[in-house]
Parts: C-alpha cells; sequence; structure tokens
C-alpha cells in the first residue's frame, strides 16, 4: 500500500466507508500524500500532457480570442485575466505573449491565477518571473471587476460524487476496504433533489456524476460576468450531460485502476457541461462546441502553417503532430469541448456560437 492508501484504510476502518468525491480529494491535495502536492505532473517527463504543453499555438489562440472579446466589450480598464488550475503557467505565457501586440489589452490587464498547489504555484512563478501575478484559492477571491478568465483541464480534475439510479432513489458508491484493497459499494437508495432533472433519462442501474465543487466555482465566475462584464472559456474533456462511471487514473502516460495506488495517479471524470451551464445563472452559454472546431475557426491552421515555414526535421514533425493533436477528431479535437459564458446582451465570444 501507498502511505495514502494506508491512511485511507484506518479512516475507513474508523469511520466506514467514504465517497468517491471525498476520496479524490485526499488522493489529488492530500498535503503530505496527495498527487498534485508532490510533484509536477505534466509533460513528457510527467504522467500526461495537457493542450497548453501540447503547442505553443493553443495559448495564443485563445489569448487572442480573449483580446477579441475584450475590445468587442469596449476595452474595459482595468480588468481582471484569470486562469483556473494554470498547471506549468504555460497558458498564461503564451496568453500574455500573443496579447502583447493587443494595443493596451496587456497594460489593463491584472493577472490571476487560482491554484491549489503550492508545487505548482513554484513552477507558474518561476515560468512567469517577469510578470505582475496574483495567485488565489479560489475563484470566490476573484475580485470585483470585468472578468475574462480560461479554465482549460480544469474542471475535469475536481471531486464527483456517483450515484445508481434505483427503484426507490439514487445510491451513492462508496469506497471500502477489503483485505489490502479498496472495493466500490453503495449507501441505502433515498430520494436526490440535486438528481430530479435526471430521472427522465435514466434507468434503474445508470450511473450518473455530481460534481457540486463545480457549479460554486462557476457561480462566483458568472456572478463576476454578470455585474461587471466580461467573458469566460472553458475546455474540457466531457459531453453535455454526464451518463455513467468516468472515473480515471493515469500515470506515466497510461490508464490504470483508480483504486489501486492512492496519491500516486491523476484522477479525473468526465465534465458534464450541462451542469455549468445551468450554475452560471444569469450568462449566456454558447453551443458546445468541439475543441478542434473551434481552433479551426479561431485560425489556428493558419497560425500552423506560419510557424512550420521556420521549422525542419524533427521539429517540423513534432510540430504538425501538435496540431493534429489539438485539433483532429480522432484526439483531442471531438472529445474536448468548449463552452463560453458571456453576460447576457454581450457579442458571443470568439469561435463559439451563442
Amino acid at each position: 500500500m501507498t502511505p495514502l492508501a494506508r491512511l485511507l484504510a484506518r479512516r475507513i476502518s474508523a469511520t466506514g466507508p467514504i465517497s468517491v468525491a471525498e476520496y479524490m480529494t485526499e488522493c489529488l491535495l492530500h498535503a503530505e500524500h496527495g498527487y498534485y502536492s508532490r510533484r509536477d505532473p505534466f509533460g513528457g517527463a510527467g504522467d500526461f500532457i495537457t493542450a497548453p504543453e501540447t503547442s505553443q499555438m493553443y495559448g495564443e489562440i485563445i489569448g487572442l480570442a480573449l483580446a477579441q472579446a475584450w475590445i468587442d466589450q469596449h476595452r474595459p480598464t482595468p480588468f481582471v485575466l484569470a486562469e483556473l488550475g494554470p498547471g506549468r503557467g504555460t497558458c498564461m505565457a503564451d496568453i500574455l505573449r500573443a496579447t502583447r501586440s493587443v494595443p493596451g489589452f496587456t497594460e489593463a490587464a491584472e493577472v490571476h491565477l487560482i491554484e491549489a498547489s503550492a508545487a505548482l504555484r513554484e513552477r507558474q512563478r518561476r515560468k512567469l518571473d517577469n510578470e505582475r501575478i496574483t495567485w488565489l484559492d479560489s475563484a470566490s477571491e476573484l475580485p470585483d471587476a470585468p472578468l475574462f478568465l480560461i479554465a482549460s483541464e480544469f474542471f475535469d480534475a475536481l471531486p464527483v460524487r456517483q450515484f445508481v439510479r434505483a427503484e426507490a432513489g439514487w445510491q451513492e458508491r462508496l469506497i471500502g476496504v477489503h483485505g489490502d484493497r479498496f472495493v466500490h459499494g453503495l449507501s441505502e437508495p433515498a430520494p436526490l433533489a440535486e438528481l430530479e432533472r435526471r430521472t427522465a433519462d435514466t434507468r434503474p442501474g445508470d450511473l450518473v456524476e455530481l460534481r457540486t465543487a463545480a457549479g460554486a466555482v462557476i457561480a462566483a465566475v458568472a456572478s463576476r460576468l454578470t455585474r461587471y462584464g466580461g467573458g469566460a472559456l472553458v475546455i474540457d474533456y466531457g459531453d453535455w450531460r454526464s451518463l455513467g462511471d468516468t472515473l480515471q487514473a493515469v500515470t506515466g502516460h497510461r490508464y490504470v485502476d483508480p483504486l489501486a495506488e492512492p496519491g500516486l495517479a491523476d484522477l479525473t471524470a468526465h465534465v458534464d457541461f450541462e451542469a455549468l451551464a445551468v450554475a452560471a445563472a444569469d450568462t449566456t452559454p454558447s453551443s458546445l462546441t468541439p475543441q478542434g472546431v473551434f481552433l479551426e475557426r479561431l485560425g489556428i491552421t493558419a497560425r500552423a502553417n506560419r510557424l512550420a515555414k521556420t521549422l525542419g526535421g524533427s521539429a517540423l514533425e513534432e510540430h504538425v503532430a501538435a496540431h493534429r493533436r489539438l485539433t483532429h477528431p480522432q484526439e483531442m479535437g471531438s472529445i474536448f469541448k468548449v463552452l463560453g459564458l458571456t453576460p447576457n446582451g454581450a457579442p458571443p465570444l470568439p469561435g463559439l456560437d451563442p
């Protein structure tokens, strides 16, 4: 057993099974043994490669889209430029570099990064060494000001609770201990107000995931959009509505059993974009758009072609592969989706339909 597994096993033995959400929280954020507390998981030497780490084009394109949204809303000054879960700081670095060509944008921007991991904050600090950055623990701490925000591969790492529909309500999926292994079990069935909307499209035996923490985050973002203006881009893997067990664990660029080695693997689950749109009350959500379509609308292929003219050999091959990874339907292009949020009456965000 890993050190965290031993701690969790003792806790479960003493107080009973825990929810999937509690398990995810400990695995990812435990102060000493949590996945994000121990190391930098990104890149080829880590466990997975995010879209910003795939190519500079990703952050550049997003930065210019946010800058155009800022222009469309009459250049509010000052404004908050924020990122939820900024990883190594790569996306924000690319955003700031690309938007220096937009008159007034970076001068008006007050950059805020929402990051829970002390280890990742240090990586971000080194990456953005020459920038004025404010770090926050949660979206609820964002200033009262116009807000232009990116959340790329952030919501998938927030903990989910899992519920199985029964004839008499919903049973929560719990995690217990059997010998030296963690195992799944179910609570007694009970009605659940949060899942009343799902009775029409599910049958007994179906599993539905709830990401309660996501609602609070997106509500904090939405409240600032409605009061002060701006826009938010949420980019993640998932679909309009959650159905089925999507919890997965990745280590060393391969999938593993989520219950096997707590603290040593990244845990994520698909994003329920409908739930985010519902929680973003009094904003206008865009149509849910595949990432590949979104990036193509914003001109990523033209940008890729310009960059390709300066490359050759293996660098060119890697560049072509990165473009394909971001946009091709069989790679990130389809499974990753984009949801835009704007104040009611504001123009839609570039690349997205209302």
